[in-house]
């Protein structure tokens, strides 16, 4: 399709086309659209997902930040009136702003989607802005790196803190593996295709969420070390008191962060935030 169009990818946008129909079918199965649902598609490319898209029914707020793709698109995705492409870089739009001045605003029941090839460089930082966004996301389903993927999803014993952060607001699962043979330009990593079911409500309950994501923050200040030392170092505290604050949520001093589950970060939290805002007074 790049080469139909006479189109040279931009490295530093980090820009690999989607070629394999078949991953095609997985993302579109995944996202279980229904006539009429709203979609924000991060980084459109060529635009082979968002006619997809517009095929099943959705109606499709494309976000692109090259304005040679803006154009092409504009002009692929004229048959198509329930397509909007907006030229914008996603990390200084919000999805407020592209759902109130793009499309009529989803139905409340239905919320909206998003669906993306991200690129990998901004990763984290789209995930984290839609899941923190009012409103949030009913769903998302976005194509990322292996590593970061199995981060994302990973259980206790392998989390870190982008694992918390998304599964705060989240329930991921891998929905399918994509090597690197499956885009053009070929990327030197293998991708997963991602679905993020999106909380109405996090699984735990936290009165300060930025107080909790500070704790947790802490606690992976330097995830190989027992959580007694990083907590003591992190928070500048005796490791003696350290390791009794961690008795007292019930967790093993010599636990890493990467083996706390959200409950016992929750708990970790309670304990030690009366503590931490007596550090900042």
């Amino acid at each position: 399709m790049a080469r139909q169009f006479d189109f040279k990818p931009k490295k530093r946008l980090g820009q690999h086309f989607l070629t394999d129909e078949t991953v095609l079918e997985h993302i579109l199965s995944a996202a279980e659209l229904g006539s009429g649902d709203t979609v924000i598609e991060v980084g459109p490319g060529l635009g082979i997902l968002t006619e997809a898209l517009a095929r099943q029914g959705a109606r499709v707020i494309a976000v692109e930040l090259d304005s040679r793709l803006v154009a092409l698109l504009k002009k692929r995705m004229a048959p198509f009136p329930d397509v909007k492409i907006i030229h914008a870089d996603i990390l200084k739009v919000t999805a407020r702003q592209l759902l109130q001045d793009s499309l009529p605003a989803p139905e409340p029941d239905r919320g909206y989607k998003i669906i993306a090839n991200l690129p990998y460089y901004i990763t984290s930082p789209v995930l984290c802005r839609f899941l923190e966004a009012q409103p949030r996301p009913a769903q998302m389903v976005v194509m990322v790196q292996k590593e970061v993927g199995e981060t994302i999803a990973a259980a206790p014993g392998k989390m870190r803190l982008l694992s918390v952060k998304i599964q705060f607001y989240s329930k991921p699962a891998i929905i399918c593996y994509v090597p690197a043979a499956s885009f053009y330009p070929a990327p030197k990593v293998d991708s997963v295709v991602l679905r993020l079911d999106v909380y109405s409500e996090p699984p735990i309950e936290v009165s300060d969420v930025a107080g909790f994501f500070d704790v947790v923050t802490h606690g992976f200040s330097s995830p190989r070390k027992q959580l007694r030392n990083s907590l003591a170092h992190s928070l500048e505290m005796p490791p003696g008191d350290v390791a009794r604050l961690l008795e007292k949520a019930g967790i093993e001093a010599k636990r890493r962060a990467e083996t706390l589950s959200l409950e016992e970060w929750r708990e970790l939290w309670m304990t030690f935030a009366p503590f931490m805002r007596g550090l900042q007074c």
